[in-house]
């Protein structure tokens, strides 16, 4: 299952910074963006292809997700590029219209990554620990050209969320969720501290928490469960706990997944794109948004997913921090090298080093800033 021994060189990774010299348009984010998408030579790689764009819509009050202005200049580079079709895709296409993912907006369709019946699917055996197989999106496999449009935000669950992420959880249904979050863990409920506010019912996307009024008490329906631990974070009392936790092999688990997916193309037939602007403390699919931790930094792209990852993370600095990002009363942990570690108490480096370990990418890169 492990990669290729053949050393990888330090891929080039393109920074195009939120920050303006002049007052000039051609100084600008969307300009530069513009410009960063040449140096990846479009016409002579998504030309006569079928193109994906794999990008999260958000879901109820987010307002956060990448603006449906830079996934018009995307959708147009690569039409403008020659390519026979594109699509951009998420799990749930009905999200997208809400935040302006729309065909008139953006320029091409917007579909679901499962199909209209939500059964366009292919199995993948990944065989680690209880993993023993997970579905991938149909609309993702079929792809002959597959671009990882990437929203850099915290994660309570994964420590961040970034182009790993967006393949790992993004192109795979609820099933396959549930069975990757589950090696990291069991949950489990303190009857002695629970208070029946309901907070973490209310919480639950999914159906999986049962709500007893008569006792008084909360339950899971295990079934339902993708362990996304949105119920842990919501609970006042700190009365629902992860069971024999171990990130290690969530982190594992995810970069495996992710290898499979990215070893059923040609490396030139894959691109990644990271915005990081709106970074706030949690994922787009929790349903809302909150102030921003640090100040918007700019968008980076690269052909290496390992390389644009890791320089997404070296550029969120813990002494940039927002005070308004974090919630009412919280406070950065002590321990942690990075701001998100800081925040949710797990290293977001892991899933890449594991990453490394089964996909020939490189942690390692050359910052080019485009001006």
């Amino acid at each position: 299952m492990e990669k290729s021994s053949v050393k990888k060189e330090k891929p080039e990774v393109y920074f195009a910074s939120t920050a303006v010299e002049c007052l000039e348009g051609e100084a600008t984010l969307p300009a530069k963006f513009k410009r960063m998408l040449k140096k990846f030579n479009l016409p002579k790689r998504v030309g006569n292809k079928k193109v994906v764009i794999k990008m999260h819509f958000g879901q109820e009050l987010g307002y956060t997700t990448i603006h449906p202005f830079f996934v018009r200049l995307l959708v147009q580079a690569v039409k403008d590029a020659g390519a026979k079709s594109v699509k951009i895709m998420d799990g749930d296409a009905k999200s997208a219209v809400a935040r302006g993912y729309t065909l008139e907006v953006i320029g091409c369709p917007v579909v679901s990554c499962f199909g209209k019946d939500g059964k366009y699917l292919y199995t993948e055996k990944i065989g680690f620990k209880n993993l023993d197989e997970v579905y991938f999106s149909g609309e993702a496999v079929d792809a002959e050209f597959f671009i990882d449009l990437s929203h850099l935000k915290g994660h309570g669950d994964c420590g961040f969320g970034g182009a790993l992420k967006n393949i790992a959880m993004g192109i795979v249904p609820n099933e396959s969720r549930r069975r990757l979050h589950s090696l990291e863990g069991g949950l489990i409920v303190d009857k002695g501290k629970c208070i029946f506010c309901l907070k973490c019912f209310k919480a639950c996307k999914n159906g999986a928490i049962k709500a007893d009024k008569t006792k008084r008490e909360i339950g899971f329906f295990f079934h339902n469960c993708t362990y996304c631990q949105h119920c842990l974070m919501v609970c006042p009392e700190k009365a629902i706990k992860m069971e024999d936790r171990t990130f290690e092999n969530f982190s594992e688990g995810m970069a495996i997944v992710t290898s499979k997916f990215l070893q059923k193309f040609k490396p030139e037939n894959l691109l990644f794109i990271n915005f990081l602007m709106n970074i706030t403390i949690y994922c787009d699919c929790w349903g809302f948004s909150t102030a921003s931790l640090v100040p918007d930094i700019g968008i980076l792209g690269s052909d290496d997913i390992g390389a644009i990852d890791t320089a997404s993370l070296d550029m969120v600095k813990t002494e940039n921090l927002l005070v308004n990002g974090l919630p009412k009363g919280r406070k950065l942990l002590s321990k942690g090298r990075h701001l998100f570690e800081r925040i949710h108490g797990k290293d977001p480096y892991l899933m890449l080093k594991y990453l490394e370990k089964y996909y020939n990418c490189s942690m390692n890169y050359k910052l080019e800033e485009i001006k």
